[in-house]
């Protein structure tokens, strides 16, 4: 499990400076409109509500866009991340923009070490998040350290059953990935990432696990999590499925046709019980 950390990490240490380079996450647009927020929190804005004056934290939070939109709707933001170069990448573009972020370096599973225990109000999982993790159960123990009684987990997520679908057969879907968690993860090898970009990545191979919904929600319920909300969404920030997707005018991805065929995210909101 340790050597699956440490092959990502790698290959996120090469990716952070190709992401903050690329327009795909519009770091020049936040430097110049002190009012911008990334795409992946307008999307969360109706449900994640008001924040001003709340301390979060948001999990593997990258290079920091998501965490400084959070910041500009009033909430008192630290970020964590394993990778240290994504953190190099998020303090400069917090200090660009003009907002006063406590950026840590660490495992998530090592978050309640190096941050105060049972001290956050929200704590906010980004998109794309805990495929990079083997566990949820030690996620879901995470995520209940660092909350107060009465505090809020905020996470959208892929869709378990969409990152079980083939997305190399583009005429039809083609369930041939694990949907439950599985001790072994499923390797992948490839120099290239998600944004455009002419170089290619040296740490190719990475490691991810899937983890069933039914799995997240008893996690965090064997944790003293009270459900509180569960929305399953027919769109994602990406072309997960090239060859089957139209873009939104929201900056989402959906099926093309028949969109009531697979979900593609979902929104899970949980209250930590006093």
């Amino acid at each position: 499990m340790n050597d699956s950390i440490e092959l990502n990490r790698r290959n996120w240490d090469e990716r952070a400076p190709l992401h903050a380079a690329s327009s795909d996450y519009e770091v020049d647009r936040f430097i110049a409109d002190p009012a911008h927020l990334s795409e992946v929190v307008r999307f969360d804005l109706p449900r994640l509500g008001n924040i001003r004056g709340l301390r979060a934290v948001h999990l593997q939070c990258h290079i920091g866009t998501d965490t400084l939109s959070l910041a500009r709707l009033g909430a008192q933001m630290s970020g964590l991340d394993f990778s240290s170069q994504s953190l190099v990448q998020a303090r400069a573009l917090a200090q660009k923009g003009g907002e006063s972020i406590d950026y840590v370096e660490a495992d998530v599973y090592a978050a309640d070490k190096v941050l105060t225990p049972g001290s956050f109000d929200l704590v906010y999982t980004g998109i794309g998040a805990l495929i990079w993790l083997p566990s949820i159960e030690r996620w879901a123990r995470t995520v209940a350290a660092l909350l107060k009684p009465g505090g809020r987990l905020f996470l959208r997520e892929g869709h378990p059953m969409l990152l079980a679908v083939n997305e190399d057969h583009q005429d039809k879907l083609v369930i041939e990935y694990p949907y439950f968690e599985r001790e072994a993860p499923t390797v992948w090898d490839s120099d290239q990432t998600y944004v455009e970009t002419p170089v290619s990545l040296t740490e190719t191979v990475t490691h991810e696990w899937n983890h069933g919904l039914g799995e997240v929600i008893s996690a965090l319920l064997e944790h003293g999590l009270q459900i509180t909300a569960l929305v399953e969404h027919d769109s994602i920030p990406w072309e997960a499925l090239p060859g089957q997707m139209v873009l939104n005018e929201d900056g989402e991805w959906s099926l093309d046709k028949d969109r009531w065929r697979l979900p593609l995210s979902y929104t899970l909101q949980a209250v930590k019980q006093r």
